[in-house]
């Protein structure tokens, strides 16, 4: 205690008016401010802050800095005891999961150690707020990077939960280059054991690159099977050895969360495990109120983090990807499973049987449920209101088109660079939408709807980036162009949210991140097929923001890329 807070104490002590009052209520700083310990019966507490910290005003500083080394391979894999070539982060499927805590700093060395390819890391649903050019997109926030070449990445953990980071060039992504993030923080309900990223994918025994000239014709091609976490069991011709399901082992009473993540070229999952409940505490990168379930659905792109407790009857138990057919076909969907056993000595197979009932839905978990945890409405459309509307043109290969354009970028002229050079006019072709805030001084939400005017019938994952969204409207039918039955009390908050098929979807996003920032579906045919939309945001702030070294990591991978000569032709979108 200093010497005025004992004055001060003396005063209180010695004053009549102060006989009835609890000495607590006076002297508050006398009182260090309480710190609550995250543990397996205090999950909602982190320090000095909780699941009740709004996470968008509140960033811990840890002063901790985490440093990671990504190679960028290929080469002979089979996950499923297939072989075949795989595209990886450091030679497996999935990469290494790169963890860190709420409130550190990350340093993250790509290096492209592909013989013909570029590539470009994006960091799935990170926000990088004021950092655009660390998002990873080619030929919007940086050049490609070049064979033998190491870009580095830098950016402050603001967020927590469960994410993944993964190629943004071309089809890269759905050949295995794709790993897990852990951002440790608060959870919404206790757990004992946090089990990590669980990965569901469908897998092709063809190189999807290999598979683009059919897919880019129209008809996307249909799969051998899917993997659950990297692994399966093998099917059918061709296989150099049987493969492995996998596998997780549960102690009696424990309660496991689990990181369910949707990294699918094409389909959505409805998730379970036999004989077990699933308590629902995040969406996205979003906690939110607990909520119990038999499943849980994904689409591409999307993550639901889960807890699981061990409560049944000891034995081995089947744990379901669960493949939806009515989004997408596939070869082997019924063998997209995994296996759950409470003795680690058994080789069993299970012989439980699921009772959930089969989904049609494409649309991931209905956006009713998951109330966001951190209470926030939206309240002020000033930012304005853009309406784009989805369809198709065949021109050389089918596309997709937003307002009649299809996305094509120039992997080394990125919108960034253009920006950087004072250009405010940007090829027809980029698909750029500029929004500004008023300058208000209020928080200012922009509205962007997209209309499937396409008739043709397909569900689409629209993923934002730069931003978390607030889902307003995810509805069959036409728009009628008002806003007055727009759900605007605490919806349901993503990054990733599905348009139905000949409907339309409504979101939101705050002005409040001044940077280049893709919006696109995210089945990878589609993304290849130019489904996609920029956000130039708040254009005039941007360049101010960067910190010089991210500056001339960007200036040197574009001189880096320039130099270097393709020895093939760019024959998609580019993302």
């Amino acid at each position: 205690m200093n010497f005025k807070q004992l004055l001060y104490l003396i005063l209180i002590l010695f004053s009549p008016l102060t006989l009835s009052i609890p000495l607590n209520n006076l002297i508050p700083s006398l009182h260090p401010r309480q710190s609550c310990e995250n543990t397996p019966t205090s999950r909602n507490c982190w320090g000095e802050f909780s699941t009740s910290t709004n996470y968008y005003d509140v960033t811990p500083t840890t002063n901790v800095t985490r440093e990671y080394w990504l190679s960028v391979q290929q080469g002979p894999c089979a996950p499923d005891g297939h072989q075949r070539t795989c595209m990886t982060f450091n030679g497996t499927i999935p990469g290494p999961t790169l963890i860190a805590d709420w409130g550190d700093n990350l340093i993250i060395h790509v290096t492209n150690n592909l013989p013909q390819n570029g590539t470009s890391i994006h960091w799935h649903g990170i926000r990088q707020f004021g950092n655009s050019l660390n998002d990873g997109v080619p030929g919007v926030t940086q050049c490609a990077i070049p064979p033998n070449e190491t870009m580095t990445y830098r950016f402050r953990v603001t967020q927590y939960g469960s994410t993944w980071y993964h190629s943004h060039f071309s089809l890269q992504y759905s050949e295995g280059l794709f790993g897990g993030m852990i951002f440790n923080g608060p959870t919404t309900a206790n757990y004992d054991v946090d089990l990590g990223n669980l990965f569901l994918q469908d897998w092709g025994h063809t190189e999807v690159f290999k598979l683009w000239n059919t897919a880019k014709m129209g008809a996307p091609p249909i799969l051998d099977g899917g993997l659950v976490n990297g692994t399966n069991t093998c099917q059918g011709d061709g296989c150099v050895d049987a493969g492995s399901r996998f596998e997780v082992v549960f102690e009696q009473g424990q309660k496991y969360l689990l990181r369910l993540v949707n990294v699918a070229v094409d389909g959505v999952f409805q998730f379970s495990i036999d004989g077990h409940g699933l308590t629902v505490v995040g969406h996205d990168l979003i906690p939110v109120i607990p909520y119990t379930a038999e499943s849980v659905e994904l689409s591409v792109g999307q993550r639901v983090d889960v807890i699981v407790e061990a409560n049944a009857a000891p034995g081995n138990y089947w744990l379901r990807a669960g493949w939806i057919n009515n989004c997408a076909a596939n070869g082997s969907p019924e063998e997209m499973t995994g296996i759950v056993r409470y003795n680690a000595r058994s080789e069993d197979d299970p012989t439980s049987e699921s009772t959930v009932t089969p989904s049609t839905s494409c649309l991931g978990e209905p956006s009713g449920v998951g109330v966001p945890a951190v209470s926030i409405d939206v309240e002020n459309f000033s930012g304005g209101t853009t309406r784009e509307n989805l369809g198709f043109t065949i021109d050389g290969y089918f596309k997709w088109t937003i307002n009649t354009s299809s996305l094509v970028l120039d992997w080394g002229n990125p919108t960034l660079e253009k920006i950087f050079a004072g250009e405010d006019i940007f090829p027809t072709e980029y698909n750029v939408v500029s929004v500004e805030p008023s300058g208000s001084g209020l928080p200012e939400w922009q509205v962007l709807v997209i209309q499937d005017a396409s008739m043709i019938g397909i569900s689409h994952p629209i993923h934002l980036h730069g931003h978390d969204f607030w889902v307003l409207a995810q509805e069959t039918g036409m728009f009628n162009g008002s806003t007055s039955g727009f759900n605007t009390a605490n919806p349901s908050r993503r990054d990733t949210a599905t348009l139905p098929d000949n409907g339309y979807l409504a979101i939101a996003f705050l002005l409040d991140n001044p940077g280049a920032w893709l919006v696109h579906c995210h089945i990878a045919w589609h993304a290849s097929q130019g489904l996609s939309l920029e956000f130039v945001e708040s254009q005039d702030a941007i360049e101010g923001a960067v910190p010089e070294v991210d500056m001339q990591e960007f200036e040197r991978v574009c001189a880096s890329w320039d130099s270097w000569t393709p020895i093939w032709e760019q024959d998609d979108s580019g993302i």
